[in-house]
């Protein structure tokens, strides 16, 4: 038999939901040693067709072949004892179990009908130290910064010796020196004739690491290209068959009176902020930026009162406000998007009509609820929000990542807050999606919301944010200025950098 040109090589795949035709006769061909980036909008099929690869998903149509053979994997652990490994962006992991366990969950040593900790301890110890990865295999997996849980699933992967490795938005937590770190592993997986299947919206990232881009839309192949022949702009026409001329939409917001002041805010437990005091204007989008580790995330969990505050104070249209529970924060008028979605952001068991009415639950009645109400709420949602789905009843879970981040946005919006707190809201998002959320967060603002928003994206926060405050170790390490340091200027970035690095 001919050995094939080719690792995998998936043809004619068909995939149905109820309503939806999720895969349209898509197709992919992977070279051994190559990077392959598959790039789509959210819900344009790629998660799906590498779930029928993983066997999360059955196939209803097509062929899926290994080294030129055909292949039907009935489940994950299939997949993966013949090869095939997959890094997931939504991380699953035992958080309250340690790193080793984490990594050989499902096949730990056993000596004398016992599990051999210090075997499994010695094998992380050796697959760490081959990828460069300075994590304690001893640590509770909980306790450690999503970066370095997505690090220890990559490298939970590799331990299975797997000739195909499907990342899927491996980077989306990762600094950039964290991301440097996993272009070294990619390179030197590649070379030792692995191939990878690379899904990110990130086009600086697929330009410089892929060989082969393959692009889908509407669950349907679009085109294959070799990378060194595509440019940023020729990705995003092929990925939404439009143009992108500008990637964001013209600023409609105009800053007015403040809107909220904090004072020296610090909070109770480590890790957390510290004397942190800064203004919010109603009208104005606020960015957060910094490193990872930066506290940004628990700037905004303290100012919505799910972290305890040690001190400091909070005023909301010159009132001071007791955000002692995000109840409470809720019911001053704040509301938080946050950073992990499937963890803490949906109800991925529940449908679309609960996920967008469940934080406004008390809006309709108290000891019956209007179904009439809810309808009426969710209807507005997903006409708002422009979401895509079959109707209110499906499953959350079985959305795109950008219309599960638009339902929950719209769920908030539900209860009319003042202060939007978004933590990464378009990350994990595909640039049709993500120019769609930044029409959104401006039209908020040009209401007379007041927007705060995280994001590891600089061109993101400087193309759609008035101010910048930039995060170090906690603390306020400074503001930049719209129109002082930005529109353009080639060091506007450098200067939001330097302020990141500075330990203060």
């Amino acid at each position: 038999m001919q050995q094939s040109t080719y690792l995998l090589e998936m043809e004619g795949i068909v995939k149905q939901f109820p309503g939806v035709k999720a895969l349209d006769h898509a197709q992919l061909k992977l070279r051994p040693g190559t990077v392959h980036a598959l790039m789509g909008e959210n819900g344009a099929g790629k998660s799906t067709l590498m779930k029928c690869l993983f066997g999360i998903y059955t196939k209803d149509e097509g062929t899926i072949k290994v080294n030129g053979e055909e292949v039907a994997f009935t489940n994950p652990r299939n997949a993966l004892d013949n090869g095939v490994a997959m890094v997931h962006q939504e991380l699953n992991q035992v958080l309250r179990r340690n790193v080793m366990e984490n990594v050989w969950l499902g096949r730990f040593p056993i000596k004398n009908g016992f599990v051999d900790s210090r075997k499994m301890y010695r094998d992380t110890q050796e697959v760490f130290k081959d990828l460069e990865i300075d994590v304690d295999p001893r640590s509770i997996i909980g306790n450690l910064s999503v970066s370095q849980r997505q690090m220890i699933e990559i490298a939970k992967a590799v331990s299975y010796n797997a000739k195909i490795l499907v990342l899927d938005e491996p980077t989306s937590s990762l600094t950039e020196n964290e991301v440097e770190h996993l272009f070294k592993i990619i390179e030197k997986l590649t070379a030792q004739g692995v191939g990878i299947i690379y899904i990110s919206h990130k086009m600086d990232e697929i330009l410089r690491i892929s060989h082969d881009v393959t692009i889908m839309r509407d669950g349907q192949w679009v085109a294959t290209r070799q990378a060194a022949e595509l440019t940023t702009d020729e990705i995003i026409r092929l990925m939404v068959n439009r143009s992108f001329d500008n990637r964001f939409p013209p600023k409609t917001n105009t800053p007015g009176d403040v809107l909220m002041t904090v004072k020296n805010l610090t909070g109770k437990y480590e890790p957390t902020c510290h004397d942190v005091s800064f203004e919010l204007r109603k009208g104005e989008v606020l960015g957060v930026a910094g490193l990872v580790g930066s506290r940004r995330t628990e700037l905004l969990n303290t100012i919505f009162g799910y972290f305890t505050r040690e001190s400091g104070e909070i005023t909301l249209n010159g009132k001071v406000v007791d955000n002692a529970s995000a109840f409470e924060a809720q019911r001053n008028g704040f509301a938080l998007l946050t950073e992990e979605r499937r963890a803490t952001g949906i109800f991925p068991l529940a449908s679309i009509n609960f996920n967008s009415t469940i934080a406004n639950i008390r809006a309709y009645g108290k000891l019956l609820l209007s179904n009439r109400k809810m309808s009426k709420d969710t209807k507005w949602v997903i006409e708002s929000m422009r979401v895509k789905t079959p109707n209110a009843r499906t499953l959350i879970k079985s959305l795109s990542g950008g219309n599960q981040q638009k339902v929950i946005i719209g769920r908030w919006l539900l209860t009319n807050p003042e202060v939007l707190l978004l933590d990464e809201p378009t990350r994990g998002i595909d640039v049709g999606a993500k120019y769609e959320i930044y029409q959104l967060i401006l039209k908020l603002a040009s209401e007379g919301k007041g927007v705060m928003m995280v994001s590891s994206e600089m061109p993101e926060l400087i193309g759609i944010c008035d101010r910048i405050l930039v995060m170090s170790n906690g603390k306020l390490a400074g503001i930049v200025e719209r129109g002082k340091d930005f529109g353009g200027v080639p060091g506007e970035q450098e200067t939001i950098l330097a302020l990141a690095a500075k330990y203060v």
